[in-house]
């Protein structure tokens, strides 16, 4: 059985190294595991304190996916594990390590260069939403669909969410929709669009870089280089989608209930089928989910990106303790019937106290797992 995570360096010319690690399951379109999260958190450490690594790739096996998401099928059987509204251990590492290993790329010094070809999306956009240069190719499809499982839009985008134009993080928590290349860039999800064919010509040029010890440098060297690719294939990139339908999404701004948001949304008449799939995703998600990212975003713009990950920690046990979870991922992939019988049939009958449950921490600031981030 082959590794899944694969860890190589190249040598540039000027002697420094190129560091690749390459998320190695590709039947599982690079699922994020608890096994995958364990390799790779050791080896960035390694490399971010070896003075010989210039920079560092984080790519995905295969032609179809960077990451598709975390392993939920595994969370769902640690939930179906623990007592009935107990919490599973089991979950509390998983999201505890992942955060842990998207914290440290969104405060890795050197440049992190992310391959975002195929699809990225939950976990998958945890890893490329802290990297220093996200690349999004002609192929690129990403989406935070945590509403279709009763979770709800996590690994640091109570953070990151906030940071898009007016109503589009909002919109894309709720509709779980999916984006393209410009479109990912237009939301700050991405830095450059690259052809996907040009890869390999990539990787030789930066072997060519005459990589330096002043990491500011290093940065800028290697935005020039994707500048340079860039320039080349942007007119072939395909056409974006959110901003075909802009005062639809910046009108969701101005709603103060999340009810008055799915409205807007589900009453929008459309012959777009990009926006009538994200409409349907919408439909038949979660409501609780739909309450839960509405408060997360209100909290989540005032405060630091450490705390939003302490603060998602606490969210992502109580969901799974909460049981929304374990059925949304029931429905979809463990009996495949996609008819989640959810807690509340729509967002008007969800009960606060629900909502406020889940943002209650089960640690206090002195036991939290992540209390040591920011510090």
């Amino acid at each position: 059985m082959s590794d899944v995570v694969l860890f190589r360096e190249e040598t540039a010319t000027c002697g420094k190294k190129v560091a690749v690690a390459t998320l190695n399951s590709e039947k599982s379109l690079n699922a994020l595991s608890l096994q995958m999260i364990d390799l790779l958190m050791p080896q960035l450490l390694a490399w971010h304190d070896d003075d010989e690594v210039a920079l560092v790739l984080l790519e995905g096996a295969g032609e179809k996916a960077f990451c598709a998401g975390g392993d939920v099928v595994d969370l769902y059987h640690a939930c179906n594990r623990a007592e009935n509204g107990g919490f599973a251990p089991e979950v509390e590492r998983f999201f505890s390590t992942e955060y842990q290993l998207d914290y440290f790329i969104h405060t890795f010094d050197k440049p992190i260069l992310l391959w975002g070809h195929g699809i990225v999306m939950g976990g998958g956009l945890g890893l490329m939403a802290g990297a220093s240069h996200r690349v999004v190719t002609e192929k690129s499809r990403i989406a935070m669909p945590e509403i279709t499982i009763g979770l709800y839009p996590d690994v640091g985008a109570t953070y990151f969410l906030n940071r898009m134009p007016d109503g589009c993080g909002l919109f894309l928590g709720l509709t779980g929709a999916s984006i393209n290349a410009l479109d990912a860039q237009y939301v700050h999800l991405a830095d450059h669009c690259i052809l996907s064919s040009r890869k390999d010509e990539l990787l030789e040029k930066l072997i060519e870089v005459e990589w330096g010890n002043t990491v500011a440098l290093n940065h800028q060297k290697l935005t020039d280089i994707l500048i340079e690719f860039e320039t080349q294939d942007k007119v072939e990139m395909p056409r974006g989608n959110i901003s075909n339908h802009k005062e639809l999404i910046s009108s969701l701004a101005n709603c103060e209930r999340v009810e008055s948001a799915v409205v807007n949304i589900l009453d929008e008449h459309t012959d777009d089928k990009w926006l009538q799939k994200a409409q349907a995703s919408l439909s038949h998600g979660s409501a609780l989910t739909a309450h839960i990212i509405k408060k997360q975003l209100e909290l989540g713009t005032s405060l630091s990106l450490a705390d939003c990950f302490r603060l998602e920690l606490g969210m992502s046990v109580q969901c799974a303790a909460v049981g929304e979870f374990a059925e949304g991922v029931r429905a979809l992939l463990i009996d495949k019937d996609n008819q989640p019988k959810w807690l509340y049939p729509t967002v008007h009958d969800v009960d606060v106290k629900k909502v406020n449950e889940i943002f209650t921490s089960p640690w206090t600031e002195h036991t939290h797992p992540l209390r040591t981030f920011g510090k």
